[in-house]
């Protein structure tokens, strides 16, 4: 009986110790799962303010490119009002004789042209050189053909409009007359 009793015992010892463990194991999971939401809500907090953070950077990015956008021409018109100026004082002037105030005129508008044409180049405005060059379908564009005797064909022989290149980029091709 004693044996059957220790038996007993260590039956009941091997079922506490599985109780024990089984508790601890769900003590030690429940713990990890506490520990894993408590993370989960950090990173969810984490996930939102970098979102909100982003939402106002691209608003601010939105922000500059339509101020930039808005304003982007600022520099060159600056630059372009001491031409506006000219034009008007040009304009302006009123003489009694008329061959005088034609010549004034006319020398006031060649000034003019030339400070805006230097004003544009400085900005990167470059004149496509067409006349007497071999024609080239990637800056020019030929409106009209014409045979002359002594030119050899596809030579530029007359710039009807100039054409104009922004730094490396055409903007406006040289329209041309070609020979056959």
């Amino acid at each position: 009986m004693k044996e059957n009793n220790e038996e007993k015992i260590k039956t009941l010892d091997e079922k506490v110790e599985e109780k024990v463990e089984k508790h601890l194991k769900k003590e030690k999971k429940n713990k990890e799962i506490e520990k894993l939401q408590e993370e989960k809500r950090e990173l969810n907090e984490k996930l939102l303010r970098i979102s909100a953070e982003m939402q106002n950077m691209r608003k601010r990015y939105d922000d500059e490119i339509a101020k930039i956008y808005k304003y982007e021409g600022e520099g060159v018109i600056k630059e372009l009002l001491n031409t506006l100026d000219n034009f008007e004082r040009a304009i302006s002037q009123d003489d009694d004789n008329l061959e005088d105030a034609l010549s004034k005129f006319l020398s006031g508008f060649k000034l003019i042209y030339s400070e805006l044409r230097t004003k544009l180049e400085n900005k990167g405005l470059s004149e496509i050189k067409c006349q007497d060059e071999m024609f080239d379908p990637n800056f020019m564009e030929a409106v009209l053909t014409e045979k002359i005797e002594g030119k050899e064909p596809g030579i530029v022989i007359d710039v009807l409009q100039k054409g104009y290149k922004f730094n490396d980029k055409v903007i406006r091709p040289a329209m041309v007359k070609v020979s056959e």
